[in-house]
């Protein structure tokens, strides 16, 4: 089993719950219709990484405010990125069948530490997410279609939630694609103050 960094312990997480479609300019960007309802979708134990691994295939970075559970509750919080096969997605959703293979492949969630969080800062996220020293994605908690604690409400109807499995919130604006060798740096921030930051070289 797959791990990540949490309180400096290796957490084992069952799955990774993911949202879409979850920032309005993001959604413009990728010519997407406003959902009527939150969208779903899981990354198994096997997708999850703490480096940054590019497939030989057209891949998509999206940076995202993710968090880690203990007792069914928001225990911290992480930097996360979501990879995506843009060309392996375009001809699923042409077909209109699942997306697995264009998000749930091995090492397409990849992790930052995650560090304890109070439920009372949640709302005062803020993340950013710079390539190669320029700023490619900002966006904030606030700035969500759906907050974590609607996105909660609504997940537990439909999936059971264990110790180490990670939520990952959507992605803003300014995703893209990259090339090995390409610096990645994710910040979060509460009520800009930073309370993480980590690099990547995209191997």
């Amino acid at each position: 089993m797959k791990g990540v960094i949490f309180e400096n312990e290796i957490i084992c997480s069952s799955k990774v719950i993911c949202v879409g479609r979850n920032y309005t300019k993001h959604i413009e960007e990728l010519g997407n219709k406003n959902p009527e309802e939150i969208v779903f979708f899981i990354k198994p134990n096997s997708s999850i990484s703490t480096q940054l691994i590019k497939p030989n295939k057209k891949c998509r970075y999206e940076g995202e405010i993710s968090f880690i559970f203990r007792n069914g509750q928001i225990a911290g919080v992480g930097f996360g990125i979501d990879l995506t096969l843009v060309e392996e997605q375009n001809r699923l959703k042409s077909k209109g069948l699942p997306w697995e293979k264009a998000k749930a492949f091995d090492n397409s969630a990849v992790f930052s530490q995650f560090v304890r969080i109070e439920p009372q800062h949640i709302n005062s996220l803020k993340m950013e997410l710079w390539i190669n020293g320029q700023l490619r994605q900002s966006g904030s908690v606030a700035d969500m279609i759906y907050k974590p604690e609607d996105i909660i409400k609504e997940m537990k109807k439909y999936f059971s939630v264990y110790d180490g499995d990670i939520l990952m919130c959507g992605t803003p604006s300014g995703v893209g694609e990259f090339e090995k060798g390409d610096i990645f740096t994710g910040k979060i921030f509460i009520d800009n103050k930073p309370i993480i930051e980590v690099q990547w070289t995209a191997k």
